[in-house]
C-alpha cells in the first residue's frame, strides 16, 4: 500500500494511494493516522487536487554515510567497519514539489539519492529478526549537503542540517522487498546517479540494529541508508529528481535563498 500525507482546502490528512498511471491517481482518505489501525474511509480525491507534503514529520531523521563503498570512494573516504552514523534535523524535511533553498553559506552543495525507511512503531535494542516488525514502509529520500563546508567543518551539523536538505516522499510504500531496488537520480533530466539497494555495506537489519542499541526510535522517524556513487553539484534553478524502484519519483527544484 502507498500512504500518501497532503493537505487540501486547510486540511491536513493521510491518504491510500490507488492507480496506476500518474495523472489516474486518487487518494482514499485514512480515518486516523497509519502508525495505528486505520480504516479507509472511502471519500476519494484525485492527487491532482491535492498538495502532497513530507509522508511523515519525523521526530528525528537519522542518516548513514559512506554505506556505498563507490561513494565512499569517490570522495576520498575510507569504507567504514561499521555503520557512520549522523543526524538531520525535523527542520531540514521538505515535501515532494517543495524548493530547495540554496544555503547562503555555502558555494557547492550537492545531490544525494538515498532509500528512506519510516519506522512503525516505537522500539528500542531492536534484535536482527525483529527490524521487519518495526518498519512501515519506504521511501526516496535526497540527502542534500553543503559539500565544501562539510569539508571546511570537519562536522556535518550545518553541511547536512540546513533548512530544506531532506526532500522526502512522494509517499510510503508499504509493501516492498529492499534487498535489490534500482536508485536513479537526475539533475534537469540527465541521469548523474545510477545503483542498487544490493550494494549497501551495512544492510537495513544493520543500520536499524545498530541505531537502536543507542536510542529510542519514534513511529515516523526515518533512516536514511547511505548513497550510491555519482553524488554532485547542484546550481539554483535545477530540478533533481530521485527514483526508486517500487516506490515512485521524489522531484525538487533548487532555488536561491530569500
Amino acid at each position: 500500500m502507498r500512504i500518501a500525507r497532503f493537505s487540501i482546502d486547510g486540511n491536513v490528512a493521510f491518504g491510500a494511494i490507488e492507480g496506476g498511471k500518474q495523472d489516474e491517481l486518487v487518494l482514499d482518505i485514512i480515518k486516523g493516522i497509519p502508525f495505528a489501525d486505520f480504516e479507509l474511509s472511502g471519500t476519494k480525491v484525485p492527487v491532482s487536487k491535492v498538495r502532497l507534503l513530507p509522508p511523515v514529520l519525523p521526530n528525528k531523521v537519522v542518516a548513514f554515510g559512506r554505506n556505498y563503498a563507490e561513494h565512499a570512494r569517490e570522495l576520498g573516504n575510507e569504507v567504514p567497519d561499521a555503520p557512520f552514523a549522523f543526524f538531520k534535523p525535523s527542520t531540514s524535511v521538505i515535501g515532494p514539489g517543495d524548493d530547495i533553498q540554496y544555503p547562503s553559506f555555502s558555494e557547492e552543495v550537492h545531490h544525494e539519492a538515498e532509500l528512506a525507511v519510516v519506522i512503525g512503531r516505537m522500539c528500542r535494542e531492536v534484535p536482527r529478526e525483529r527490524v521487519r516488525d518495526v518498519i512501515f514502509g519506504y521511501t526516496c529520500a535526497n540527502d542534500i549537503t553543503a559539500r565544501d563546508v562539510q569539508r571546511r567543518e570537519k562536522q556535518w551539523a550545518r553541511a547536512k542540517g540546513f533548512d530544506s536538505s531532506c526532500p522526502l516522499g512522494p509517499w510510503v510504500e508499504t509493501d516492498l522487498d529492499p534487498a535489490d531496488l534500482t536508485i536513479q537520480l537526475t539533475v534537469n533530466g540527465q541521469q548523474r546517479q545510477l545503483g542498487r539497494t544490493s550494494e549497501m555495506i551495512h544492510s537495513i537489519e544493520d543500520l536499524i540494529v545498530n541505531i537502536s542499541e543507542a536510542m529510542t526510535l519514534l513511529p515516523g522517524d526515518v533512516i536514511l541508508t547511505g548513497t550510491p556513487a555519482g553524488v554532485g553539484p547542484l546550481n539554483v534553478g535545477d530540478e533533481v529528481a530521485v527514483t526508486i524502484e517500487g516506490i515512485g519519483t521524489l522531484t525538487n527544484k533548487v532555488v536561491k535563498r530569500g
